[in-house]
């Protein structure tokens, strides 16, 4: 008996002194013949022989290498050896969970007591006796926590080998959704990305796995689930804050490799925010225009001009509702408060068949939903411009709303300007936008979003400029199955501008402008199996344009009234899209839309002679057309066709082509987009564009994906856009096809670009070689151009490099330094002056054939955070900028004027110095 209360006693003792490592030292023998096995190899053998699961985090056992050659061996035996003199530890559950932790080996069991008495129920959390871990363990343990495994369905239900798992992605402090997330599982190979709500659906094999999470601004995850049958998992990640506060431009950090998508820049908020700009105002069109393949004719302007097109042929969302001119302020602010912005997303290629409209891209901008979990705020101060954001729930975890608005204080810029005429002038904008999310229940939600901006401008107390926006939307998600979801949205754009003009009462006069459009449109995604993902839906625009109209201006006005009638048109589509995913390797998206357009009365369409040019005096009939009447009809199918191979795990080839028709044109006179722009419609002797492109990229990523590079070139056909006969007049034109040509055009180009997403210095180097050529041959050879030959367009400019370079010193302290350089726009030039018949002329060269100087600018800003305390009433910043740093005084235009009988050139520059600002943040 005494020998056996030693045995038993020197049995507890041992139990005992093993406890530092694990909670549970019995179970398996283990067969293992390993050889510096890696730890994820060695965990691989065990889970084959034995119950036991292992759950850590892959960087801290990254140096472990496991030599073991023994037949009957325990694995406690096993993990003791391997972690001696290391810092890891193991602790073993009930269920066989093998968890694997650094510093401190957590607790399988939770404390007694640590529920309260009248707790009825148990429920496994996702993160077990955290509170047993150091501060430093739990940093370091992160997801090897999530080791809880959630059942989806009941055991044994399965009517298949596959089953399909669905669920939001949302971040855990707001409940806002997390955008272009990766859900996926490894092995086999099988993934998603969420959509705009943050949804997500995968069919999977029936059985275990490790899904995996990751996304902007969310820290990496995983979570272990039994798949049994079709069911739902909610998931809620935590906000990325690290130390450094890194700035990415990217989703996931190997998208650009592993995404379908080619020629899509992604751009996540912060990134937007520590670009500098103008007046220290944070502007996604400025960053935008730092992109490969983007550019603008000049200074102050936000309208883009992408891989060769015209700033008419970009499609701009905004919640789905279309802004027709996205800035403030004669171009220098855009239209778009970012601390309500959650997501923007440039198309240049391989546009999504969902997508029509225009020929040269598609920029989607997404707001944020509101905090669904309590009420915060956000804002700034600065020079010229204001801004407050409000949001919260209404309904905790159900209901949200969000409330900004900006406004400007700019006239006493204007006031301190050397100008008299300028010291005379005004300018001044606000915006308001709001938005409101509800889920009704698990299957449906709908979102409100209401947007208005207003603009005005006054030069020299004479003529006074008014334009506005107002956008609205609205949408109702519902989910029909785990495979099945589909949108339906309603939407209304409508732009509008007004100029007075009251410095002499005789010409007082008010013109006016107003396009609006109503639209509706069902999308669909149909997640047929884990290698077919269909996309399909329809849609209808109903724009009501009114060209413009000029009255009169008080008693003494002489001024005639006159009208442009009204146009309408309807713009519909159907489409649908396939993503097969042939193996983890290849993966092809082919898709169709078909689009028709009906130009509606009332109208007069005039008929004019043949291959002549048109004129008034070429009219030969005028038809005329009832109110709803179908005047004329354009339609025809959009093809759209991408590819992926990866080469490697770290590099893929991509191409893509797609077929693009626009029936609705902008009419300017400017180089640049102007509040002034009018728009019309097409109809019987205005065709639709229609544009063609092909595209070829190679991408590659360096070092763990923090270092991407990728190579794009594309050439684009453009048939039928507008341009212009010399001295076309575009305003108040009852026969405006008597003043515009329908021409042809080709671009093409290479684009290169390098980026760091992590780390101290971050940002990236982009160049674009780019060229934009348009031709005019048409039968009339009145109406020819250059002779036929093709010249460049007003957007022309070869060759562009930008560099966005981010450094932070500290977690409070950091610098931004962007520099752009580029070719100057193409301009026509006064030759030579000749008289003919006592009125004197001026010859100009060809059409765009010289070039005004280079474009180059650098830009610096410095970010100041305050303190990082938790308890704070609110939490603020400064950012101190200067736009121009080296006082370049770039050319905005050339223009010219007679002195003393010769022709002079004169420049003008819109920022010939540095400018200064200074712009206090604050988020509570």
């Amino acid at each position: 008996m005494k020998i056996f209360y030693a045995g038993c006693l020197l049995l507890i003792l041992g139990l005992c002194s093993f406890s530092g490592y694990a909670q549970n030292s019995t179970g398996p023998l283990l067969r293992l013949d390993l050889e510096k096995a890696s730890f994820e190899q060695f965990a691989e053998e065990v889970e084959s022989q034995t119950p036991y699961r292992f759950y850590f985090d892959p960087a801290t056992v990254q140096k472990v290498a496991i030599t073991v050659h023994e037949v009957a061996v325990p694995l406690d035996s096993v993990l003791r050896r391997t972690f001696k003199g290391k810092t890891l530890r193991f602790a073993v559950d009930a269920k066989n969970r093998v968890f694997i932790t650094e510093n401190s080996a957590i607790r399988t069991e939770l404390p007694i007591g640590y529920f309260k008495p009248d707790v009825g129920q148990v429920a496994y959390e996702d993160e077990p006796a955290a509170a047993e871990l150091s501060p430093r363990a739990k940093a370091r343990a992160g997801n090897t926590l999530r080791a809880t495994v959630t059942e989806i369905g009941l055991p044994g239900s399965a009517t298949g080998k596959m089953a399909t798992l669905a669920g939001h992605v949302r971040e855990s402090k707001s409940g806002e959704p997390v955008i272009g997330a990766s859900v996926y599982i490894e092995s086999p190979n099988i993934g998603t990305s969420t959509d705009q709500f943050g949804y997500y659906s995968l069919t999977l094999p029936v059985g275990r796995h490790e899904l995996k999470i990751r996304g902007i601004g969310v820290k990496n995850t995983k979570r272990q689930i039994m798949l049994n049958n079709n069911g739902k998992l909610e998931l809620e990640l935590e906000e990325d804050i690290t130390s450094l506060k890194e700035v990415v431009i990217e989703a996931e950090k190997d998208r650009n490799v592993s995404g379908m998508q080619m020629g899509v820049e992604r751009l996540d908020i912060k990134t937007i925010k520590q670009v500098p700009t103008a007046f220290g105002e944070a502007d996604i069109l400025r960053v935008v225009l730092t992109l490969p393949g983007v550019k603008s004719v000049g200074e102050g302007s936000t309208g883009l001009n992408v891989r060769g097109g015209a700033t008419d042929q970009n499609l701009i969302l905004f919640n789905d509702a279309t802004v027709y001119n996205p800035s403030h302020l004669f171009g220098f602010f855009s239209a778009f408060n970012p601390d309500i912005l959650k997501s923007v997303e440039l198309y240049k290629s391989g546009i999504p068949a969902k997508y029509g409209g225009r020929l040269s891209s598609v920029l989607d901008i997404a707001t944020r939903e509101g905090n669904k979990k309590k009420f915060s705020g956000a804002g700034g101060i600065g020079l010229l411009t204001s801004r407050l954001t409000l949001e919260g729930p209404l309904v905790k975890d159900k209901t949200a709303f969000i409330l900004s608005g900006r406004t400007s204080y700019s006239d006493w810029v204007l006031h301190k300007l050397p100008n008299s005429k300028l010291k005379q002038s005004s300018a001044s904008f606000y915006d308001v936008n709001a938005h409101i999310s509800h889920e009704i229940n698990d299957k449906n939600s709908i979102y409100l979003t209401a947007y208005s901006s207003h603009d005005q401008f006054k030069l020299a107390n004479d003529t006074l400029y008014k334009y506005e926006n107002l956008n609205g939307s609205v949408k109702w998600k519902h989910i029909f199955n785990n495979k099945l979801y589909g949108v339906l949205t309603g939407a209304m754009s409508r732009y509008q501008y007004n100029i007075t003009s009251e410095g002499n009462p005789v010409n007082a006069s008010i013109l006016r402008y107003k396009i609006g459009q109503t639209s509706a449109q069902a999308d669909f995604n149909y997640f047929y199996s884990a290698k077919h993902t269909i996309d399909f839906g329809i849609s209808s625009i109903l724009y009501d344009n009114m060209p413009g109209s000029l009255t009169p201006l008080g008693t003494e006005s002489l001024i005639t009234p006159d009208a442009l009638p009204h146009e309408k048109g309807l713009e519909s589509a159907l489409y649908a899209s396939d993503r097969i995913d042939f193996s983890p390797r290849f993966s092809l998206s082919i898709g169709l839309r078909y689009s028709m357009y009906n130009a509606l009365g009332p109208r007069d369409v005039y008929q004019y002679l043949p291959n002549v040019s048109k004129t008034v005096n070429t009219i030969t009939d005028t038809v005329s057309y009832k109110a709803g009447q179908v005047a004329s009809t354009y339609h025809g199918p959009e093809y759209r066709l991408s590819a992926r191979y990866a080469l490697t795990d770290n590099s893929s080839v991509k191409v893509s082509f797609n077929r693009m028709r626009q029936y609705i044109h902008m009419l300017s006179n400017t180089a640049s987009m102007s509040p002034t722009d009018t728009w019309r419609l097409s109809d019987a002797n205005i065709r639709p564009q229609v544009g063609d492109q092909l595209a070829f990229g190679y991408y590659r990523n360096f070092k763990n994906n923090t270092i991407e590079t990728s190579v794009e070139t594309y050439y684009k056909l453009m048939h039928d856009f507008v341009d212009y006969k010399s001295g076309a007049t575009l305003l108040l034109n009852h026969h405006i096809e008597t003043d515009v040509v329908n021409a042809e055009g080709k671009a093409y180009g290479v684009e290169v670009m390098v980026r760091k997403v992590t780390g101290k210095i971050n940002g990236w180097v982009s160049y674009t070689y780019s060229r934009s050529l348009v031709q005019v041959n048409s039968p009339a050879t009145s109406d020819v151009v250059n002779g036929g030959k093709y010249y460049p367009s007003n957007f022309d400019k070869p060759h562009d490099f930008t560099m966005i370079g981010n450094y932070r010193f500290s977690r409070r302290f950091s610098t931004s330094l962007n520099f752009t350089h580029s070719t100057g726009r193409p301009i026509t030039l006064p030759l030579a002056k000749y008289t003919i018949g006592n009125a004197t002329r001026v010859y100009y060269s060809e059409r765009n054939e010289y070039r005004v100087p280079d474009y180059y600018r650098t830009d610096f800003a410095f970010n100041i955070e305050g303190n990082h305390k938790v308890q704070k009433l609110a939490h603020s910043s400064w950012t101190l900028s200067v736009y121009n740093l080296t006082g370049r005084k770039n050319p905005y235009s050339v223009y010219f004027k007679t002195v003393n009988g010769q022709i002079k050139g004169y420049q003008l520059s819109v920022f010939a110095q540095p400018i200064p600002s200074i712009t206090y943040n604050f988020k509570f």
